[in-house]
């Protein structure tokens, strides 16, 4: 998933810092036109530790997952994407979860 993602994320300004649109982020890497198995392969990398959730520790690192070197999260980005996801309310993203917000 690596090659384009760094032409992208460069080349967008808005993903200064408070800027994150994980919609956005999701269409311009093609992750929206990806089958549900290519989603939840995107999720195990981002669940890193295995736990099979993203938690708002790793929600952090999400942009470095796709581009080494690439900036964290802010504490406001992983609250906004952590409640954008999280269905159920248990402060986590399931596989689900990530792969219906993925898709939305």
């Amino acid at each position: 998933y690596g090659g384009s993602f760094r032409l992208i994320y460069l080349a967008d300004p808005l993903l200064a810092p408070d800027s994150f649109s994980f919609k956005k982020f999701f269409q311009l890497c093609g992750l929206t036109s990806k089958s549900p198995k290519e989603v939840k392969d995107v999720f195990q990398i981002l669940d890193d530790d295995n736990s099979g959730y993203i938690e708002e520790s790793e929600l952090k690192f999400f942009l470095q997952r796709f581009v080494p070197g690439a900036r964290t999260l802010t504490d406001a980005e992983c609250k906004g994407f952590l409640s954008a996801a999280d269905d159920d309310n248990d402060g986590k993203i399931g596989v689900e979860e990530f792969l219906i917000m993925v898709q939305s």
